[in-house]
């Protein structure tokens, strides 16, 4: 997951460089998101692992 978003702000930074400035806010946007399912996730899973108590 984490390389989803490493790749999406890649495409980002290449399309704000090259001036599409629509592409570039749609990958930022969909890297945001990504990223924020991936943080909400990981503590899902840190709180299930400390309640089963492996």
């Amino acid at each position: 997951m984490l390389r989803l978003i490493i790749g999406l702000l890649i495409i980002a930074l290449i399309a704000a460089v090259l001036g599409f400035g629509g592409i570039a806010g749609a990958a930022a946007g969909i890297a945001q998101i990504v990223f924020y399912v991936f943080v909400v996730l990981l503590v899902l899973s840190l709180i299930f692992r400390l309640i089963r108590g492996a």
